[in-house]
């Protein structure tokens, strides 16, 4: 029991530092800041976009969602509310992009479970997987440049 519990300890300690970490962006007005430097004449129609796309690369590099969550919701929301953009949809580009990398990493503890579970080669179940996510990314970040567009 102690030795499969030591391997969840990495894990914790991971979502424990992003946590604090999405502290410290709320702390230090990260989004403010972020609103602050964006020109108010800019188009901002390719900011859910690019939520999504950061949310994308960082849950892929760290193989966490909540992770993800915590990093990104302290700066995406205030950005959106600063910029007059839609709550909702910057919230869904975080966690879509927050999904996307949960589901796709090899570093996932879903990933790897899902492919424990099915008695297979951990990086095949990666290869068979990553097409199918890749493919689905694509269409949300088309989706969101056009709701984006939309706005």
């Amino acid at each position: 029991m102690l030795r499969g519990m030591s391997g969840l300890v990495g894990v914790t300690v991971l979502v424990v530092l992003a946590f604090a970490l999405g502290q410290v962006s709320r702390a230090l007005e990260m989004g403010p800041y972020l609103v602050g430097l964006i020109d108010p004449n800019w188009p901002v129609w390719w900011l859910p976009a690019l939520v999504f796309l950061v949310g994308c690369f960082v849950s892929f590099t760290l193989g966490s969602s909540w992770t993800t969550f915590a990093i990104l919701i302290p700066v995406a929301l205030p950005l959106a509310e600063g910029l007059g953009l839609p709550l909702p949809l910057m919230l869904g580009a975080v966690l879509s992009g927050g999904i996307f990398g949960d589901y796709a990493s090899p570093l996932s503890d879903t990933t790897i479970i899902s492919s424990m579970a099915a008695a297979c080669d951990h990086i095949d179940h990666v290869n068979t997987q990553l097409p199918y996510a890749l493919l689905l990314a694509g269409v949300s970040l088309v989706v969101y440049l056009g709701l984006g567009l939309a706005l």
